[in-house]
């Protein structure tokens, strides 16, 4: 016979059985990764249209980065008058006795008169422009992943590129102009970063590496525009005019349909706005998320209860933990001598003294067969052997045209290396981005890219110095960075389907487990 006690216990078990706390139990949670697979899609209408959009901010940064090849030209000249001697330099010439052909308008070198002992200005205002786009990229690199966000930090850039780029049109001496571009650069430091991560994190993880490497075509495109704008607009103050005006149009009919990255929205404890988000992109995809479906961080799991918590990072995080800080050192140290390789071979192309705007423009379109290979091999070889293998294959034809002559026709096999050079650095150089950003969890993401990116504006400002050496003796420096940088890679993680972490915490729970099964 059942007692009292068992009775009142069977009358009150149903009503702890509710319907809110059956709910409760049945609620699913998915990281960001696993929701785009089940019930978003990886890389429908919705990431389409919003990749687009976000990735014509690098053609915003080609203007403003690769203007400084036709602003500070040195312009052709002619004598005046009959006294010209064969094979002469103006720099031997009197003032009166040589003219610019197109006038002292059309460059920076002619209006200020950059030539002779004045020429280490040119290199000078180039430095200071990659100085600017290095601190650009540290300090927006964190705002990214802080309080500023993805959106942002891309909408305060563009504004900056469009004020100070316009500017630089109205320098009314050098030093003014030097000014300007540096903080052009600065900015311009921040915009590839930021578009390249917020472009890709609402990407699924089987297609986020070909996304990843796409981005780069709007790079090349921005280039090839620009050599055709600059060829229009043969005035140097004109071309800055006419190319800082995209920014300003990118603010205006751009940015109002680009979205806030989910992942930052999640990091920053905003979960109803990432839920909101995830929703509209699996409805725009003709999907569905089920009711009971909700967002977690991949720490989560070990915080219950700390679901609306905001979860920061900084660098200071990245190198307390032995796990990404030699990461970070690795990728730095890569990115440094890659930068060093694909800049200066293309600087040392410009030395051809070839019709420049269809050199320029034919050095855009040769990048983009690198991005279309290394796309197709990256989901099925991987990143790490990619990152390799290209460094490396730029390196032999470094070597080979530090090896050969410049004269006869082994000046056309040195020419043809540095081309090739060039394409398997282009291949690298993009890589890295989708390699850096897969290596570090979402809240210091853009913070770890912005370190890097800075490693790669220093290899920038050496390049220069390097390309002054000589003919020859710059392919052995390009192919000492090619196999360094080669090396280097070997020590990094493979990223290949695995996924996104969004923690510090979440990371190192992932890489300890892995290790544990690996010993197993």
């Amino acid at each position: 016979m059942e007692s009292p006690e068992d009775n009142n216990n069977n009358v009150r078990q149903p009503l702890l059985d509710t319907p809110a706390k059956k709910a409760a139990d049945e609620v699913e949670r998915l990281s960001i990764d696993d929701m785009l697979q089940r019930y978003c899609g990886e890389f429908g209408q919705w990431q389409m249209k919003h990749f687009v959009l976000t990735c014509l901010a690098w053609a915003l940064e080609a203007f403003h980065t690769m203007v400084m090849i036709f602003a500070d030209q040195e312009p052709n000249w002619r004598c005046v008058g009959s006294d010209c001697p064969v094979g002469s330099s103006y720099c031997d010439m009197d003032p009166g006795s040589w003219e610019w052909t197109e006038g002292k308008g059309s460059s920076t070198v002619s209006e200020w008169g950059l030539v002779c002992g004045e020429k280490y200005k040119i290199g000078l205002v180039q430095a200071l422009f990659f100085a600017g786009c290095m601190i650009g990229a540290g300090v927006f690199g964190h705002l990214s992943d802080s309080k500023l966000g993805r959106k942002g930090s891309l909408t305060v850039v563009c504004i900056i590129n469009a004020i100070f780029g316009i500017a630089t049109a109205f320098s009314p001496n050098y030093w003014v102009y030097v000014a300007l571009r540096f903080l052009t650069g600065f900015s311009t430091g921040g915009v590839g970063l930021t578009a390249f991560v917020l472009a890709t994190e609402p990407v699924g993880p089987s297609k986020r590496g070909v996304a990843g490497m796409s981005t780069f075509y709007f790079f090349s495109t921005g280039i090839a525009l620009l050599s055709g704008i600059a060829y229009v607009f043969r005035s140097w103050r004109e071309l800055f005019i006419v190319s800082s005006l995209p920014s300003l149009f990118f603010l205006l009919i751009v940015i109002p349909f680009i979205s806030e990255s989910p992942r930052w929205y999640l990091v920053r404890g905003k979960v109803d706005e990432a839920m909101e988000l995830m929703h509209t992109i699996a409805k725009t995809n003709g999907r569905h998320i089920p009711a009971g479906v909700t967002l977690s961080l991949d720490d989560e799991e070990d915080k219950e209860g700390e679901r609306n918590n905001v979860v920061e990072g900084s660098l200071k995080d990245v190198l307390n933990s032995p796990l990404t800080r030699i990461r970070l050192i690795l990728a730095i140290a890569i990115s440094f001598t890659v930068s060093i390789v694909y800049y200066g071979l293309s600087l040392n192309v410009g030395n051809l003294k070839t019709n420049l705007y269809l050199n320029v423009f034919l050095n855009a379109v040769t990048e983009m067969p690198a991005f279309a290979i290394t796309a197709v091999l990256l989901d099925r070889y991987g990143r790490k052997p990619l990152t390799i293998g290209t460094q490396w294959f730029s390196c032999v034809f470094c070597i080979t045209g530090f090896v050969v002559g410049g004269v006869g026709p082994w000046k056309t096999v040195r020419m043809v290396s540095g081309v090739l050079g060039i394409f398997g650095m282009a291949g690298t150089y993009n890589l890295l981005f989708i390699y850096i950003a897969e290596l570090f969890p979402t809240v210091v993401r853009n913070a770890a890219l912005g370190c890097a990116t800075q490693a790669a504006q220093m290899g920038a400002i050496l390049a220069p110095f390097v390309v002054v050496l000589g003919e020859g003796l710059p392919f052995g420096v390009f192919a000492v960075c090619g196999l360094v940088g080669g090396g280097l890679a070997f020590y990094l993680p493979e990223t290949l389907n695995k996924p996104m972490y969004d923690t510090m915490f979440g990371m190192h729970e992932a890489e300890s487990n892995r290790g544990r099964d690996q010993v197993c």
